[in-house]
């Protein structure tokens, strides 16, 4: 339904920008084309789930620097190696120095459930052995590839963004826009939650993978209406705002998982508590960096097919 409206909409404007004949109605006119662009394993054995995880994070790496190096070069940029290292140890750095130091109150608890030093160091080789190179690959490959063009000519002086109404606030939208993300995955995150922590299995992956497909949609769906309308504000500065919008549904999941530790779980210890809110503080960081690339990728292709459609002088 949101689609069929956008599109009707769109189809709208571009005809509207489309058949201003005199320079005069050129003029006059306002709304988005005013801002020219800047350029299957079994669930019961989890260790083969996790394996199969890890795996296929690690040799993703040649896509994550195909796809980083190729949206920098879009952004004038030419040092590709060093967008290579932030690609391959910003998100990887980050989970692994919260993973290792929740490790190590576990290792001070001497319980059974610490991860073994030498699989830590598996972990590490395969970071540094397999993901790192791949990276540097695929970002050399992304770089050599020639730069992702303009669909218009973008003005060289940046235009004077208009005072914008009280709803299209930056902080409100981008929190408005993680309502629905959220919501597609809301009733499956509480069997999520409670399979990895009151030790029951899921097995209706089927479903899981479904539930993934709307989440892909919604956030797309959401940034591209939420970016329409700042674009119809003639404000341009949508870049970050559209990676936001989306991503800010991991905020709303981890104060669901902090709603879920009070009324589900009886966890009394301190050590306890900080490993639940550490783990749900890593998953939240991937679902924000995951729902965040799908709403930026979503609004970079909006707004490239609708400034490519009309007429600009």
């Amino acid at each position: 339904m949101v689609a069929m409206i956008m599109l009707r909409t769109l189809y709208r404007d571009i005809s509207k920008y489309n058949q201003l004949e005199t320079q005069e109605e050129a003029q006059e006119e306002t709304g988005w084309k005013l801002v020219h662009v800047l350029g299957f394993l079994s669930p019961s054995n989890r260790g083969g789930l996790m394996t199969a995880m890890l795996l296929l994070w690690v040799f993703m790496g040649l896509l994550a620097g195909y796809s980083s190096s190729r949206l920098y070069k879009l952004f004038k940029g030419s040092e590709w190696k060093n967008i290579a290292l932030r690609t391959a140890f910003t998100f990887p750095g980050s989970v692994f120095t919260v993973f290792f130091f929740l490790n190590i109150l576990i290792w001070g608890q001497k319980s059974s459930g610490a991860v073994p030093f030498t699989t830590m160091f598996a972990l590490v080789l395969l970071w540094f052995g397999i993901s790192v190179p791949l990276v540097f690959v695929g970002s050399y490959l992304g770089f050599k590839k020639p730069a992702i063009e303009d669909p218009v000519k973008t003005n060289k002086i940046p235009r004077q963004v208009p005072e914008q109404a009280w709803y299209m606030n930056s902080i409100f939208s981008i929190l408005i826009g993680g309502i629905l993300p959220f919501g597609a995955v809301f009733i499956e995150l509480f069997f999520i939650l409670t399979s990895i922590w009151l030790h029951q299995f899921y097995y209706i992956f089927g479903f899981l993978f479904l539930v993934f497909l709307i989440l892909i949609v919604t956030c797309a769906e959401i940034s591209i209406v939420l970016c329409y309308f700042q674009l119809c504000s003639e404000d341009y500065l949508w870049w970050w705002r559209s990676y936001l919008t989306s991503g800010s549904s991991a905020l709303y999941l981890f104060l669901y998982a902090t709603f879920y530790f009070y009324t589900k779980l009886e966890i009394t210890k301190f050590v306890s508590a900080i490993l639940y809110f550490g783990y749900m503080l890593i998953a939240s960081y991937a679902f924000f960096a995951l729902t965040g690339t799908i709403g930026f990728y979503a609004c970079l292709m909006f707004t490239r097919l609708i400034y490519s459609s009309v007429k600009i002088e």
